[in-house]
């Protein structure tokens, strides 16, 4: 690893970098008037206002004809077909996000190199492959159902939201591999816990042929979930390790 995540150096942030400043920050902000009277409750207020103005985060697109006649009979069964497909728009938003989180990793894997028990440029190109094809797998999925891949329905919209961080943090210059991987863990807990959420769904509404290929895909999400894991203990224990060496603590 070409710079530790962890290197001591210069940090500024701190109020006891400058003992004398920041004891006259304290007592400016002491003295300081508040900009306004009351506690939070305004702010509470306001957003309970627009909570109730709103109508919400979207719908689910009506199906196609061949579509209405599968969810005619999901209804009957006493489920709820617009609340699976809906879940099935945020799971082709979250594999297409996560071959792109990949290829972050993958340029800075080529930056900073890897470690001994880290990650490999052919596992980490295997899984984007594997997220790359777990998209083509629920959009088929999609498709089979009746209804269309490309809506942005209201829960791939609330998942684009929840992770929009990640995606951000990867792209920091300033992040090197090994941080990337906090990125990636996040990712493959929330990968694996909604793929076990769509074969349940699948399994409620009939749909057993589905939930045996979403469990085929959580299979492999498993594995991803369990190399990231490895990758990023291995790193921080060799970062331990070699901070340890440098100042001098015996082993």
């Amino acid at each position: 690893m070409e710079r530790k995540a962890s290197e001591m150096g210069m940090n500024r942030t701190g109020t006891k970098t400058s003992p004398v400043n920041s004891k006259k920050a304290i007592e400016g902000a002491e003295k300081a008037v508040p900009s306004s009277p009351g506690d939070a409750s305004a702010i509470w207020k306001v957003r309970q206002e627009f909570a109730r103005e709103v109508d919400g985060l979207g719908t689910v697109p009506p199906p196609t004809l061949k579509g209405m006649a599968k969810a005619a009979v999901d209804m009957l069964k006493g489920g709820r077909s617009t609340v699976f497909i809906d879940k099935l728009g945020q799971r082709a938003g979250f594999e297409r996000t996560g071959v792109r989180l990949y290829e972050s990793a993958l340029s800075k894997l080529d930056v900073f190199g890897t470690w001994e028990g880290g990650p490999s440029r052919e596992q980490m190109e295997k899984i984007r492959l594997d997220e790359l094809s777990h998209f083509a797998l629920v959009k088929r999925t999609i498709e089979k159902l009746g209804g269309d891949p490309s809506a942005l329905t209201p829960a791939a919209d609330l998942q684009a939201n929840l992770s929009e961080g990640v995606p951000k943090m990867l792209a920091d210059p300033r992040v090197n591999l090994l941080q990337s991987l906090e990125g990636l863990l996040m990712a493959e807990l929330t990968d694996n816990a909604s793929w076990e959420l769509l074969i349940e769904l699948a399994r409620e509404l009939g749909h057993n042929e589905i939930a045996d290929d979403f469990q085929r895909a959580l299979d492999v999400e498993q594995e991803h979930l369990a190399l990231v894991r490895g990758w990023l203990a291995a790193g921080v224990r060799l970062e331990a390790k070699v901070g340890e060496e440098a100042a001098g603590v015996p082993a």
